[in-house]
């Protein structure tokens, strides 16, 4: 997949922006390694209580991972991105949703991202272009009837 990579100065996130940036990215990280099942209930765990977070909200939490990651702003660095915007919106009381998906078009590739207002962030391609496997939504984090949290 080829896409374009927009590096922004660091004077372009306000300072607080980068260190909560970072510690996101950070924490990101190990997170990671970690199975696809655990890291969609660790999120889902985290979502609850969350409001679901405004588009601009979104880009300008992922703006600010990819301003302190060279990782993260890189075509191979879509999980950890996508966990630490997550992380990052959740730092600021809101949840975007947290998708893991396919590559509709050969060849095949997997893929994380967020999304908000139905719409993805910062990921320049077209509507269908990624079929999505599983995610984690604000009301995915809720309560339901049986008392169970979480998507499935």
């Amino acid at each position: 997949m080829s896409f374009q990579t927009v590096l922004r100065p660091p004077s372009a996130v306000p300072w607080r922006a980068r260190l909560a940036a970072r510690l996101a990215v950070g924490t990101a990280k190990p997170l990671t390694r970690l199975s696809p099942e655990r890291i969609r209930r660790l999120l889902t765990a985290l979502a609850r209580g969350a409001q679901p977070a405004r588009f601009e909200q979104v880009q300008a939490a992922r703006d600010a991972v990819t301003t302190v990651s060279l990782l993260c702003a890189g075509r191979e660095g879509c999980l950890q991105r996508s966990i630490a915007t997550a992380l990052l919106c959740r730092a600021r009381g809101v949840w975007p949703t947290w998708c893991v998906g396919i590559r509709t078009a050969p060849p095949f590739a997997a893929h994380a991202w967020v999304e908000s207002d139905g719409r993805m962030v910062g990921e320049g391609v077209p509507v269908g272009y990624f079929r999505v496997l599983f995610s984690v939504a604000p009301h995915d984090a809720k309560e339901g009837p049986d008392g169970r949290y979480g998507c499935g």
